[in-house]
């Protein structure tokens, strides 16, 4: 037997700090000062002229520029996950001064030391309830505005966003169902998966080369198309590869408005556009993209199928390809409805219904598209007998009878009448039982 005698030092563990991309502090420009500021800076680092210049790559550089010395750029580090959206200057003083008397009381282990972390302790709790109070007061109180509203669905979009499993899930599984807990292999997984999902095509015929094109006179852009353009888009938007936010421009007002519409149409004239814009084509052919997980931010990986999330330009063209696909068979409402990828189709029986819906595939899966049959489900109103069923290229949809009510033989007909009103497990596309 060995007897020995050990003294653990106990450290606290100190949380791998997670870099994020640093931006610039484009918000600010919501308030009045912050915009005054901004323009009187930008007129300075031109010489004083209210005119921008001509050329574009200047314009955004010396933008670019201001706006990083005047607003500030983040500091590239992930928030905490605290409510701290309340604080004033005085709790932060408060809580400032409570980090240091702990510091010190760590330090020298002295009983006045800890009375006055203690104090300090005490008149933090005081002051954080006080401001707390506080905050929460205007906020009723501003509830009533538009103003308010705003700040009532930002908050509701914040705790939405800190609830999601990407910012609170730290480790994933492999292909093969083995837990993955290093940093490198869970975003080494997440760019396989993207990867493979946004690069994935399906069959569809062959494109037509040699489309002839249209010549005709277009005529030029006028001041008022782009101010009225400007006035309709909306604020707090996720910038460009230029990195310069909506914002911007209509901070700058009427000078915003000659620049950029003397810019677009130097790019109708030359046919040219500026090289952070890149045209539509090689925009899509070059595309690459990231995954921003929990754990950092993934390599960069090719994206060759699909449309740009969170891009303007992506709503406009998928409903120009669906305007073509559906141009032959579609109908209007209410006989079809549609809703960006989502798609109504009414009828009178199941047969017309079936018809349709045929057409639909067909139309979408010769140009590489493809109909969930997950998601796709059929609702029949006013129907008598409810033992006919829509098919979909041949395949049946469920009836709304779940596993184990197809079990239960022994039940009166009555019992299952009850039970085909519940929720169906639905394994392709089901049936929704309505008056």
């Amino acid at each position: 037997m060995v007897v020995c005698r050990m003294t653990f030092m106990v450290c606290k563990m100190k949380r791998s700090k997670l870099e994020i991309e640093k931006k610039t502090k484009w918000w600010k420009l919501k308030k009045e000062e912050c915009c005054e500021e901004f323009r009187q800076k930008l007129r300075q680092a031109l010489g004083g002229q209210v005119v921008l210049p001509d050329d574009w790559e200047t314009t955004g550089e010396v933008i670019r520029e201001t706006g990083r010395k005047v607003l500030g750029v983040s500091s590239g580090r992930r928030k905490e996950d605290k409510e701290t959206w309340w604080w004033n200057e005085e709790v932060q003083d408060s809580i400032q001064r409570k980090r240091l008397a702990k510091k010190k009381w760590d330090m020298d282990r002295t009983e006045e030391n800890r009375q006055e972390y203690k104090e300090l302790q005490r008149r933090v709790k005081r002051e954080v309830s006080k401001a707390k109070q506080k905050a929460y007061d205007e906020l009723y109180t501003r509830l009533d505005t538009r103003e308010g509203e705003k700040d009532l669905y930002r908050l509701a979009r914040q705790r939405d966003r800190d609830g999601k499993d990407v910012q609170q899930v730290r480790v994933i599984k492999d292909r093969d169902g083995r837990v993955l807990t290093s940093e490198e292999s869970v975003q080494r997984r997440w760019k396989e998966y993207f990867e493979e999902l946004m690069n994935e095509e399906n069959e569809r015929e062959k494109r037509v080369e040699g489309v002839n094109s249209v010549e005709q006179k277009v005529d030029k852009i006028r001041k008022d198309e782009v101010r009225k353009a400007l006035k309709r888009m909306k604020s707090g938007k996720a910038v460009g590869p230029d990195d310069i936010p909506v914002e911007v421009w209509k901070c700058l007002g009427e000078a915003a408005v000659e620049f950029l519409t003397s810019l677009f149409n130097r790019v109708l004239e030359s046919e040219r556009m500026p090289e952070e814009w890149i045209l539509v084509q090689d925009m899509y052919e070059r595309s690459r993209t990231v995954v921003r997980c929990a754990v950092g931010q993934t390599e960069e990986f090719n994206v060759e199928v699909g449309l740009h999330q969170g891009s303007a330009l992506s709503p406009f063209l998928f409903a120009i390809v669906m305007d073509q696909l559906s141009e032959m068979f579609r109908q209007e409402s209410p006989c079809t409805m549609m809703f960006a990828d989502n798609i109504v189709i009414c009828s009178e029986s199941r047969e017309q219904v079936e018809e349709n819906l045929e057409r639909w595939r067909f139309a979408l899966e010769r140009r590489g598209m493809k109909v969930s049959r997950s998601k796709t489900e059929y609702m029949c109103v006013n129907e008598r007998e409810g033992s006919g069923t829509v098919r979909l290229q041949g395949e049946e949809g469920t009836d709304g009878l779940s596993e184990m009510e197809e079990q239960e033989e022994q039940e009166t007909e009555k019992d299952k009448e009850r039970q085909r009103m519940k929720a169906p497990d639905v394994t392709r596309f089901r049936r929704l039982e309505a008056g």
